[in-house]
This record gives structure tokens, sequence and C-alpha cells, in this order.
């Protein structure tokens, strides 16, 4: 039985693959609402499946297969693909090709640079990370123009290249507590938003924003407290 537990661990990371592909069916279908809700679905397989992972110990019980591969893979389905397709499906920005190629780009470099997440005794993320998933829900839900919408979207794609620390908010230990509170009770405001579309009123949205800035704020916090990056080769 113990040999098999690791793929355990590995089939549920890669299960997030399988949740895109349903998100992009329901998204060629203009059903965004469900499309959301399979794109929060996968980023909680994505929030656990390193907690089962280090559980079962799958780097020493499995060492020839590169889970954090497979988990690069499917995050770049869920968190950038099926999210870009929503944007050119929904028509949200001006000018979808150039807006999608750059998201799909920027977030490719992201993805692919040695130091995307650093291993310290607090972990971030170098460059914007590509919280497309969650960008491309408010949004849509916001209804700006498709003009500022691209604004939006294109100045994150180049965040992505400006090394700023972002929180690793499952994995930070500045201020854990506070973050894991605070994320879950966003998170829980999240399926409320996503949960009740087409509706939009309430005071869910608002109260939603106050993660988002805390996230921020503290990311540039904590890099401003920190030596400047240097580049891997260096």
């Amino acid at each position: 039985m113990a040999p098999i537990l690791p793929w355990v661990a590995h089939a549920y990371t890669a299960s997030g693959a399988v949740i895109a592909l349903l998100a992009t069916g329901v998204t060629f279908a203009h059903d965004f609402r469900s499309a959301f809700i399979y794109l929060m679905i996968a980023t909680l397989v994505d929030a656990t499946d390193g907690v089962l992972a280090r559980a079962l110990k799958v780097k020493e019980r499995l060492p020839e297969f590169d889970g954090a591969r497979l988990d690069d893979i499917v995050d770049y389905l869920t968190y950038v693909f099926v999210p870009v397709l929503i944007v050119w499906q929904a028509r949200l920005v001006l000018a979808p090709f150039a807006v999608c190629a750059a998201m799909l780009l920027s977030s490719a470099y992201g993805f692919a640079r040695v130091d995307a997440k650093v291993k310290t005794d607090d972990h971030f993320f170098t460059g914007f990370p590509s919280y497309w998933n969650i960008v491309v829900v408010y949004l849509y839900l916001w209804q700006l123009s498709p003009a500022v919408n691209a604004v939006v979207l294109v100045s994150l794609a180049v965040l992505v290249f400006v090394p700023v620390r972002y929180v690793y908010p499952s994995r930070t230990a500045t201020l854990k507590v506070p973050t894991l509170v605070l994320g879950a009770s966003w998170a829980a405001l999240f399926l409320v938003m996503v949960w009740r579309l087409p509706a939009t009123d309430g005071p869910w949205m608002l109260l939603s924003l106050v993660f988002p800035v805390y996230y921020f704020l503290l990311s540039f916090w904590l890099h401003s407290r920190r030596p400047a990056l240097k580049h891997p080769s260096t």
C-alpha cells in the first residue's frame, strides 16, 4: 500500500488539469459562473495538495517523479490559460488578442524563472504571481469598460517582470495567523460573490477587498525590508 500513497498525492494535483478542462468547456458555452466555480475548486486543490504531498513524504518515496513540475503545469492551466480564455470569450477587453497574449507570455516567463518561488524562512513569489483567476473574476463583477480592463491586465502582466516579492499566503512566516484568517475569510466572501452571479449587489465585493489590500501592503512591506533581489545567474 505504501508505494501507492505518493501517486495518490500526485493524482490529486493532476486532477486540477481535469478541472481546467471542465472550466474550458463551460467557458466556450459562455457559462462564466460555472467556469469561476471550477477555478475555485482548482484553487482549493492547489492550496491543499502540498500539505498532502508533505504528509505522504512524496519526495522521499518517489524521488524520480517531479511533483513541483506537475504542479506548475496544472497551475498554468488553472491560474493562467483558463482565465485568459474567459477574458477572450467574455469580451472583457479591447484588443483581446494582444491583451491575452501579454497575459499568457508574461506568465510563461513568470512560471519558468528559477526564482519564481523563493524558499527562504519567509516564502514568497518573485513578480506578480499570475493570480489571473482572481483578477478576472473581479473585472467580470465590476463591469468596467473594456479599455480600463485592458489597462489593468496589461499593467499586471508587466508586473510579472518586476522583481518585487509577493507573499506566499499559505507558507509565509511573517504574520502567518492573521494572513491565514483573513485569507480564509476572503475565500468565503469570494465564493459568495461567485455563487450569487449574475447578481452583484450587496456589500460582499467591498468587504472582499480587505484581504487583497492587506496582501499587497504586506508584500511591499516585506519586500522593502529585504536586500535587493539578484538575478539567479549572479
